[in-house]
């Protein structure tokens, strides 16, 4: 065998292509915590507006705001118990690209679409 011919031996296993493989562990916790403070932000702001409690528009976006905020947490979750990046329905793992903008995103967008 000559020195340019690779040995054969032990391959290492293919990592799984999910974005916690493309992207650290620390990176995803980073961008979770940004969205995670800037939902608190907005929920802060929307106290300090001194609306009345019975304003629908305030409400409604309290609940929207709390409701990305609990998303974000599922998310933390996912990423401590490593599902993080790989959809519930179809198994398939969640393309980087969508999680670069929702990084708290559950599903595909395929699955998410039949969710909705």
């Amino acid at each position: 065998m000559s020195p340019d011919t690779a040995r054969p031996g032990p391959r290492p296993e293919p990592r799984p292509e999910t974005p916690t493989g493309r992207m650290a562990a620390h990176e995803v916790r980073q961008r979770l915590e940004h969205e995670r403070d800037t939902r608190l932000t907005q929920l802060r702001a929307v106290a300090e507006a001194g609306w009345a409690a019975d304003d629908h528009v305030m409400v409604v976006q309290k609940e929207a705001i709390q409701r990305v905020l609990g998303e974000i947490e599922a998310a933390f979750a996912r990423l401590q118990d490593g599902s993080y990046g790989v959809c519930p329905d179809c198994a398939g793992p969640i393309p980087a690209e969508r999680l670069e903008i929702l990084p708290y995103a559950r599903c595909c967008v395929a699955c998410g679409r039949r969710a909705a």
